[in-house]
């Protein structure tokens, strides 16, 4: 680490305020150009701890990075993670009020939402699996702080891994009962298909990356508690959205999920 408690205050409170206000910001590295990946988590569990300290729940977690070919590209060789708090959640078929955001973007998941703990190190696909409640599908709503979506690695992880919203649909299906790794999901965007994708496109199988997940928590001493919801990665790139538009992501043997932006 190279920051000390002082800077990571202010930038918790710098970053955090972007997201609070709907306002953009250059990326911080610009500033601390020696900050690493810990510096960054730093930043990004102080914005945790104020947002508990204000009374906001952590409902679960998010996943990032998590295709092979994107981690190659970034020259990483884990994902990256951030929280969901409570009131990023949206129900099914509701809205999204756009004033709220920057410049927000749709990306289509699977989530799982845990029974049991999940914590590393030594989590491992069975263990998953074995611990997961339900899946549903669902839309992560990203909307980085930075400056026209301009960013480095460090600070999207001190930005919570652009976390804003996320939606889930209602149809909560047994892992058991799915082909996680061939599930087709289908986005459109009013009416219109934008992308497609399967859940291998998530680490070859969506349950990888939530135990990659546990193992990064469990270094920090950290666990996944039982009734989390946890979105496990894009199976599809990130779509830019506008006032007006109407979001569906159709998910094979899983139903659908849908929203407006207003």
């Amino acid at each position: 680490m190279s920051l000390t408690r002082e800077q990571i205050e202010k930038l918790a409170d710098h970053v955090e305020q972007a997201e609070l206000q709907a306002h953009d910001i250059t990326k911080i590295t610009d500033d601390y150009p020696d900050m690493d990946f810990n510096d960054a988590y730093e930043v990004q569990w102080e914005i945790r701890r104020r947002k508990i300290a204000r009374g906001n729940r952590i409902v679960g977690m998010k996943m990032g990075l998590t295709s092979r070919a994107k981690m190659q590209q970034m020259g990483v060789e884990t994902p990256i993670y951030g929280f969901l708090a409570d009131y990023f959640e949206r129900p099914d078929s509701g809205e999204i009020e756009m004033k709220d955001l920057i410049h927000p973007k749709v990306e289509a998941e699977i989530a799982f939402v845990t029974k049991a703990p999940l914590k590393g190190p030594g989590c491992h696909v069975g263990t998953v699996l074995a611990a997961t409640d339900f899946v549903l599908p669902a839309v992560e709503i990203i909307d980085s702080r930075y400056r026209d979506f301009k960013f480095d690695l460090v600070s999207v992880i001190a930005d919570n891994a652009s976390s804003s919203r996320f939606v889930t649909g209602t149809r909560a299906r047994n892992v058991r009962d799915l082909d996680l790794r061939n599930m087709g999901l289908v986005m459109e965007i009013n009416g219109k298909v934008v992308e497609l994708g399967a859940g291998a496109a998530v680490l070859g199988h969506p349950a990888t990356s939530i135990a990659m997940l546990a193992n990064m928590l469990g270094e920090r001493g950290e666990e996944i508690p039982a009734g989390s919801v946890i979105l496990s990665g894009a199976i599809t790139a990130a779509v830019t959205v506008q006032a007006g538009d109407a979001v569906t992501l159709r998910a094979q043997d899983m139903g659908s999920v849908s929203m407006r932006f207003v």
